[in-house]
């Protein structure tokens, strides 16, 4: 194969028409330019240049390599401008993968912030609802950082982004709901509660909670989408556990801490370290932070 080198000597060489020329501008000595094209000619097992008294000319092989030769290396002067700009922020595509849960509260703000900033990088979304599933998208290659709860099972790169409270709603008017501060986990044995359905990363944490707590909540509901969780129980079917930045701002219920407290690792994965788009996302994720409705704030400080 070719070098690039190569037929970088070979086009300087035609296009001054001159060894010595093409030597000077290459910042080559003559003897390392005309070894270049001996290899070259050898390789394509044809004389590619015409020794003239007064310079050089391409052979008819010479004349159909030339037009080859130069897209050969405009094509590779593309390749690294590729590269320099994707490692400027000015050009690619990051595939991003996000617990549903955190698409408001966290990846929304950011992406458009993104946006503003590097116009030009496409973006890709996916939503997903089990950590699980996020870790086995990036072993699959269908996205480049995932940013959730920590999966079960992972062997590449994780990076603590942040800690998540998990917080329990209820509709307005609720008994429970109503009363003031944390609502311990035993008050919920019996109670109505809007559970997850698999494979929802928060289904069987939630059963685990229950379970290490020994109690026995009524579910009249389970629901595969985290966002769906505060509009089922804001309705009134029964109080829902949801990540804190799945709590809408519109949200027309009451929001209370549990007790004990409960929370979460957020978390960003990636397959490696060398990709300068992944990582300044995740740079960008961890400075963002989660955000949180105000009213939402307002409640747990109130509670």
């Amino acid at each position: 194969m070719p070098t690039l080198r190569a037929l970088e000597c070979f086009v300087a060489t035609v296009e001054a028409g001159s060894i010595t020329r093409a030597a000077a501008a290459l910042h080559l000595s003559q003897p390392s330019l005309s070894h270049q094209i001996a290899v070259l000619e050898n390789e394509l097992g044809s004389p590619l240049l015409e020794r003239l008294p007064r310079g050089i000319r391409p052979t008819s092989a010479g004349r159909e390599a030339l037009r080859h030769a130069r897209a050969a290396l405009e094509s590779a002067a593309r390749v690294v401008q590729a590269g320099r700009a994707v490692g400027a922020l000015d050009e690619g595509q990051l595939r991003i993968g996000c617990a549903g849960s955190m698409t408001a509260g966290l990846v929304a703000p950011l992406l458009r912030a993104w946006r503003r900033r590097h116009p030009l990088v496409r973006l890709a979304l996916q939503e997903r609802n089990s950590a699980d599933a996020l870790a086995a998208m990036i072993t699959a290659d269908e996205i480049d950082v995932a940013i959730g709860p920590r999966p079960t099972r992972w062997d590449g790169l994780t990076e603590l982004l942040a800690s998540e409270e998990l917080v329990i709603v209820f509709s307005a008017g609720d008994p429970l709901g109503d009363q003031p501060g944390p609502v311990p986990l035993a008050a919920l044995h019996g109670y109505p509660v809007i559970q997850y359905a698999g494979p929802h990363g928060l289904a069987s944490w939630l059963d685990g909670l229950f379970a290490e707590h020994h109690v026995s909540p009524e579910v009249v509901i389970r629901t595969q989408q985290t966002t769906s969780a505060p509009a089922l129980a804001a309705a009134g079917l029964g109080a829902a556990v949801v990540p804190v930045s799945g709590v809408p701002a519109g949200f027309v219920g009451t929001v209370h801490r549990l007790d004990p407290p409960q929370s979460r690792d957020v978390v960003a994965l990636t397959a490696g370290r060398g990709d300068v788009l992944v990582s300044q996302f995740v740079a960008s994720v961890k400075a963002t932070g989660l955000r949180v409705p105000a009213a939402v704030a307002r409640q747990l400080e109130a509670v």
